[in-house]
């Protein structure tokens, strides 16, 4: 999805911000964070268990040939509706963004965010295939910054992605982001880099 020389850009950039800041950013872009579930299959066995009746009305086909077509059906509509795009587009939107912030949780965890002693960091989420952006902010930096101041960073990532320009997004974001956090928690002399400099791609 995007290139070493981007990550490259993308770590350099968070260094730059996280050096005016006692704060750190944590990037992380996913392809994705919905799964197709059952609802494909589901929909690959009902047609292909309807497919006989309408072959037994209409056609004069011999058995096997209509148990052939009945498997032959299920299997090329399974593979068609587990095809990324597909499923996207059959999952509701409200589902694709409560699945896209599920996974922004688990990696806000994950990355080691919640375990930083000072609980200032920031995650930067962006699922692209359903198109969502995210800043999470840990408790000691939403105590004093409200997610509203965010908002900039958040509309220039998604109009740089819409573009298609990943990593400008994401260095966009970085160094908004960098310029708030160096505003509420400016940099200090024990201020220690807890968290790898670079950008997470799930």
């Amino acid at each position: 999805m995007i290139s070493e020389t981007d990550r490259d850009r993308i770590s350099d950039a968070i260094r730059t911000a996280e050096a005016k800041t006692s704060g750190e950013i944590v990037c992380v872009l996913a392809e994705t964070s919905s799964q197709p579930g059952a609802l494909p299959i589901l929909i690959a066995a009902i047609v292909a268990l309807a497919l006989p009746w309408f072959l037994v009305g209409y056609t004069d086909f011999a058995v096997e040939r209509i148990l052939l077509l009945q498997v032959f059906v299920f299997v090329l509509l399974a593979i068609l509706l587990l095809l990324p795009p597909v499923y996207m587009a059959l999952i509701p939107r409200r589902a694709r963004r409560a699945a896209a912030h599920r996974v922004a949780a688990e990696q806000f965890v994950v990355r080691g965010i919640a375990r930083k002693k000072d609980r200032n960091g920031i995650l930067i989420f962006v699922s692209l295939a359903e198109h969502y952006a995210r800043i999470i902010a840990d408790e000691g930096i939403a105590a004093r910054i409200p997610q509203a101041e965010w908002q900039a960073a958040v509309d220039g990532l998604v109009a740089e992605m819409r573009a298609g320009r990943i990593a400008e997004g994401f260095i966009g974001a970085i160094g908004t982001c960098g310029d708030v956090l160096a505003a509420h928690f400016p940099r200090t002399p024990g201020s220690g880099d807890e968290l790898p400099d670079r950008i997470y791609v799930i």
